[in-house]
């Protein structure tokens, strides 16, 4: 399948949004959208959607994630009618939709059958807000991902120290060596400098708000700041 986001300068940049329609996404992310590469529309914070106005209107690569209670989301739907709303997505060309990995496999398979003949990619993901496993567990949920049949994976943990972020960052080798492209990043003022450096490193792709006032996960930062940071770190010009 080919790469429907490939990034017009090094690590895609992920505008994460979270707002209750539509037309609320769009005016969230169009500030910022000459400095992102992808848009992710979380599903589970939208009391409605309209998907062909939201491609039509955000000029970008979409990723549509639809996050269950369970795993830190707001939708507290069945989990068939979660998988329905990916499904739409899907039927609407996105170009990824994202499925935890703790989602049945059942369901699972049908969004991988749907998904096939099509453009969208499937991201795995895993996410625990309570800590970072060691380093042992990490391995083995990068090497279940990998399994799952998904195009690539997502490793995201709450970080207490450094440790724990090289830890982390430390799965990019590993995906490397697999050939299995990886998202893999920590939340928590620990982890906010491996929002930078994933990417830097190999990473598929790092997640930033819109403004700080938008972040959708602990220590995430905004498009911004994290330009701006790259910028000092690769000696490229900062954006704006």
């Amino acid at each position: 399948m080919t790469d429907s986001a490939a990034p017009s300068r090094p690590g895609r940049i992920c505008a994460a949004v979270a707002a209750p329609d539509s037309g609320s996404v769009i005016a969230a992310v169009l500030p910022v959208l000459d400095d992102v590469d992808v848009v992710e529309i979380r599903l589970d914070a939208m009391h409605e959607v309209d998907f062909a106005l939201l491609r039509e209107r955000i000029e970008r690569p979409l990723l549509f994630t639809n996050r269950p209670v369970w795993e830190g989301g707001a939708c507290a739907a069945s989990e068939e009618d979660r998988l329905m709303t990916l499904l739409d997505a899907v039927g609407h060309q996105a170009a990824y939709v994202d499925l935890e990995l703790k989602t049945a496999p059942s369901l699972r398979q049908r969004l991988l059958e749907r998904i096939a003949g099509t453009t969208t990619r499937l991201i795995i993901s895993s996410h625990d807000f309570g800590g970072t496993p060691s380093a042992a567990d990490l391995s083995e949920t990068l090497r279940r991902q990998r399994e799952s049949g998904a195009h690539i994976g997502k490793i995201v943990t709450l970080a207490g120290d450094h440790l724990d972020v090289l830890r982390v960052l430390h799965l990019q080798c590993e995906a490397r060596q697999l050939g299995f492209p990886l998202i893999a990043f920590c939340m928590g003022e620990p982890g906010r400098l491996s929002r930078i450096i994933t990417v830097l490193l190999g990473g598929y792709m790092t997640y930033a708000a819109t403004d700080e006032r938008q972040a959708t996960a602990p220590g995430q930062l905004s498009v911004r700041r994290l330009r701006e940071a790259m910028a000092c770190l690769t000696g490229a010009g900062a954006a704006g």
